[in-house]
Order: C-alpha cells, then sequence, then structure tokens
C-alpha cells in the first residue's frame, strides 16, 4: 500500500507506468505488481501512497492516463491469458462457480489471492492472445455477467497467486 506499485489486468508484472490525474495534472510513476481492477471501466488501480501523489484519495477515482515506460522482457511461456469469472471469500461458492465453467469452457482452475480480504479467483482458459481471451471473456459475461481478462505471467511467480489444491485445478 504505501510503495509506488499498480494493478493492472493484463500489463506484465514489473512494468513500469507513468500515470497522469487528468484533473489536475499531478502524476507518478508506478510498477505493476498485481491484478486488477475487475470493475468496468477502471484501467488501473493504484497504492495508497501513487494515489496521494495525483490527488486522488478523497474521490477514490479520477481520470488518468497510463503511458508505459518500460516492460520487462518475458519469455514465450509467461505470455499467456486467462478470463477471471469471480472472486469470492468463501472458497466453496469459488469452487461451484469453477466446476460450472470447467464444464462448459474446459480449463478452469482457482487460485488464491493472498491478503485483506484472501480471495480466491476463478479463472477460465488458457490463451496465448488476448484477442482470444476476449472472445472468451465476451462468453463467460453472457453466462456469468462478469468476466474480465487477465494476463498470467509465470504462475510459479509469488505475484501471479498460488493455485489452488484440489481436485481440477
Amino acid at each position: 500500500m504505501e510503495k509506488m506499485t499498480a494493478a493492472h489486468r493484463t500489463l506484465p508484472f514489473g512494468t513500469e507506468v507513468h500515470v497522469t490525474n487528468l484533473s489536475n495534472g499531478k502524476s507518478v510513476d508506478v510498477r505493476i505488481i498485481d491484478r486488477g481492477p475487475f470493475i468496468a471501466g477502471r484501467i488501473i488501480d493504484l497504492s495508497h501512497a501513487a494515489a496521494q501523489v495525483i490527488d486522488m484519495i478523497g474521490s477514490g477515482v479520477a481520470q488518468v492516463r497510463v503511458d508505459i515506460l518500460s516492460v520487462p522482457s518475458l519469455g514465450p511461456a509467461e505470455n499467456w491469458y486467462a478470463v477471471q469469472a469471480g472472486a469470492f471469500q468463501d472458497k466453496d461458492r469459488a469452487e461451484r462457480l469453477r466446476a460450472s465453467l470447467e464444464r462448459d469452457y474446459g480449463a478452469a482452475r482457482l487460485v488464491l489471492r493472498r491478503g485483506y480480504p484472501q480471495l480466491w479467483r476463478v479463472l477460465v482458459g488458457r490463451l496465448h492472445t488476448e484477442a482470444a481471451a476476449n472472445n472468451l471473456a465476451e462468453q463467460v459475461r453472457q453466462q456469468t455477467g462478469t468476466g474480465f481478462v487477465v494476463r498470467m505471467d509465470d504462475p510459479a511467480s509469488p505475484l501471479a497467486g498460488s493455485p489452488a489444491s484440489g481436485p481440477n485445478q
């Protein structure tokens, strides 16, 4: 929360971006270390420290411009996408959605997002292009009402989340 970091759904972890608050012209450089935001129309979640720098603590949201400063080089095995169909504090609810989506779309898994609150993310698919993931997201949204494309960096990375244990994960 107190570092110059941010969450973005598809930029690779480690990407450096310059974020400008369009209402006041203030800007900050942050590093992408997490996935999100998962609210329609929002493109980036800033840490508390970064939000303070550009004066958006009171409002909580602002119109911003995001400029990419640098992108880490990634190996081809690390470049894949999934659709996040839900996030639940209750693992049983997450598992029910996972099982349903697996029947309809094939690969589906739970990923634990540590923190407060701890959340079980339901991810569908393992696609190699963002366009293919967007097509799947549209199908998932029609079925569940929600679905966001997320980039899946190296699954061994602690930043990518921990795969849930259990059958069919």
